[in-house]
């Protein structure tokens, strides 16, 4: 009686486990891509545009149109790829160098057309009148796949205070 109901259990506790086993997370948390998802390293992309002090070199990474909100630390809000353009670009103006870097606690989740990531950025800057500053910031990113390419729909920049 014994090695019927031992044998019964086993059968019961692989077949959980298979079960269990067969089952996807309903999405991914990976620094990798995911299933030809952004990543990390497509993160670190759009931190290298930004480097560039220019703009246009970043335009490609974001969805178009007023119907997106982009968030920074100042001012509090963007409507708009365009709103969010000039209003950096005033920024831009006043450093002569910046380098971000995505830190290693950055994570991206998707599920379907959608993904959405987070990370730590170190940013360097060098000021047109030469201080150099750095500051540690909060990036929160939500990506939309459009065609073949993975946009940002809406991001979040923030700087914690002192």
């Amino acid at each position: 009686m014994k090695a019927l109901a031992l044998a019964a259990f086993a059968v019961v506790a692989i077949s959980i486990s298979s079960f269990a086993a067969d089952q996807k997370a309903p999405h991914q948390m990976a620094s990798h891509p995911a299933e030809g998802g952004p990543d990390v390293a497509y993160m670190q992309k759009i931190m290298d545009a930004w480097d560039t002090l220019k703009t246009e070199n970043v335009a490609g990474y974001y969805q178009q149109g007023p119907d997106h909100v982009f968030f920074d630390d100042s001012p509090l809000k963007y409507n708009g790829w365009q709103e969010y353009q000039t209003g950096a670009q005033a920024f831009l103006k006043s450093v002569s160098s910046l380098r971000l870097t995505v830190n290693d606690d950055a994570r991206i989740h998707r599920q379907g057309d959608l993904a959405w990531g987070y990370a730590t950025i170190k940013e360097e800057d060098t000021t047109t009148g030469g201080k150099h500053e750095m500051v540690t910031l909060r990036w929160t990113v939500i990506f939309e796949k459009a065609g073949d390419k993975w946009l940002i729909a809406h991001e979040h920049f923030s700087v914690p205070t002192p």
